[in-house]
């Protein structure tokens, strides 16, 4: 069904029990980079430099040492479940996940870490929504990643999943340089965005 608004723009109305991922993948003319979580369609705002600066920056660094097992991909959706296909900024894969160029999105899985950029728009999603999804679903390790201060550094929160908890615990924060064992060893000056 199709509600009409005052500007003639035509949009989906959600099914009485929210849509699915299969609804995410089959509903046309849907803005890119749509997420669905909970059964509901999230529509991304436009973003600012910062935001692409750091995924770039941290796409880079993460590729960088990447083992042979392992993939990087930016901004795919990553089905947690039925009702949830959030879009991490950056997600780090199993190799055997990646299936070609017409692929959609990636299995949780088969996700090893799953990077948010903090966005103004979508801060409280970024902080709270996802990582909790992320934690339920399994996903072992997680990255935060927010402008530190004005001169647009990052500052990136690294937590990996608690064995007995299911929750994710800080294991570090980081603002001129990370440099971490886990999931793989990975070494990224967070000072090179100036260089972007």
């Amino acid at each position: 069904m199709i509600a009409e608004s005052t500007e003639q723009s035509r949009w989906p109305m959600p099914p009485m029990d929210g849509y699915t991922v299969d609804d995410l993948f089959a509903l046309p003319d849907l803005p890119p980079h749509t997420e669905l979580i909970d059964g509901s369609l999230v529509f991304v705002s436009p973003q600012r430099c910062f935001h692409f600066a750091a995924i770039d920056l941290l796409v880079s660094g993460l590729r960088r040492t990447l083992p042979p097992d392992l993939k990087v991909a930016r901004e795919m959706t990553v089905v947690l479940d039925r009702r949830n296909g959030p879009e991490p900024d950056i997600s780090v894969v199993k190799a055997g996940a990646r299936k070609g160029p017409l692929q959609t999105h990636f299995e949780a899985k088969d996700v090893v870490l799953a990077v948010e950029v903090v966005s103004p728009e979508s801060e409280s999603r970024d902080r709270f929504t996802k990582p909790h999804k992320y934690a339920a679903a399994g996903i072992r390790h997680f990255w935060l990643v927010e402008m530190a201060n004005s001169d647009g550094h990052p500052a990136v929160q690294v937590h990996e999943l608690g064995e007995t908890t299911g929750t994710y615990a800080l294991t570090g924060i980081y603002h001129d340089h990370i440099k971490v064992d886990v999931p793989y060893p990975i070494d990224i000056d967070l000072t090179a965005i100036d260089e972007l």
